[in-house]
């Protein structure tokens, strides 16, 4: 499980993003929090992987609690959620090594995209080891910068890291007809995100010839 921290000065605003962030499979909320200092304190004694954090806070701005947690010795990760839209503050955000920023007000869907976004990327890190290719280097900070394709209309976030989880986990390649089985989708929805894992580049299509007719379609997971 992904611990998060939610800090907004908001006490309603920071219970319904909680309530987002339960509903996103591998993630907890471990801690809510109202100000900068009480953000910090709470990543202190919480020790999150995330923080969901707001710009505007009533003792420090959430670019000073970012900066402070970035000199911190316990490692967190920091998504901005904030009304703030000015180029000045995203800039200065992701100066300071926020991992994405999300503009107010937004869907439960989006920050639904975000945090499987942010799994995925931790489960590549992880899989790396000690060593990185740049090939796999420039995946990785294409994910982070979000400049993978979107999903196209009709695909779910969550569903497509359920197809993306069956494909890693099967350790081979697969047809459609086999990730339908594994995530119990039809054929047809499983073939769409398994196309749409192809375009982002985290699979390959292998065609697998026969003796007669078509080849099947199977696909690999590249990561």
């Amino acid at each position: 499980m992904i611990r998060v921290l939610v800090v907004d000065d908001d006490f309603m605003v920071a219970r319904i993003h909680a309530g987002y962030v339960a509903r996103v499979p591998g993630f907890e909320v471990v801690a809510a929090a109202h100000s900068g200092r009480s953000a910090v304190a709470a990543v202190a004694e919480h020790a999150p992987e995330l923080v969901l954090l707001d710009i505007y806070l009533p003792d420090l701005s959430g670019l000073e609690v970012l900066k402070t947690l970035r000199g911190a010795a316990q490692p967190v990760d920091v998504l901005v959620i904030s009304a703030a839209r000015d180029v000045a503050t995203v800039r200065a955000a992701m100066r300071g090594g926020a991992v994405n920023y999300l503009i107010k007000p937004f869907t439960s869907a989006a920050l639904t995209d975000r945090l499987v976004q942010y799994a995925d990327t931790r489960r590549q890190l992880t899989a790396l080891g000690n060593q990185a290719a740049q090939e796999e280097v420039d995946r990785l900070f294409g994910a982070v910068r979000g400049v993978t394709p979107p999903l196209p209309k009709g695909l779910s976030a969550t569903t497509c890291a359920l197809v993306a989880d069956a494909l890693r986990d099967s350790g081979t390649d697969l047809s459609a007809a086999e990730t339908a089985g594994l995530t119990g989708l039809s054929r047809v929805s499983a073939r769409r995100y398994l196309e749409h894992l192809c375009a982002s580049g985290r699979a390959e299509l292998r065609p697998r010839y026969g003796t007669a007719g078509r080849p099947e379609h199977r696909y690999r997971w590249t990561g």
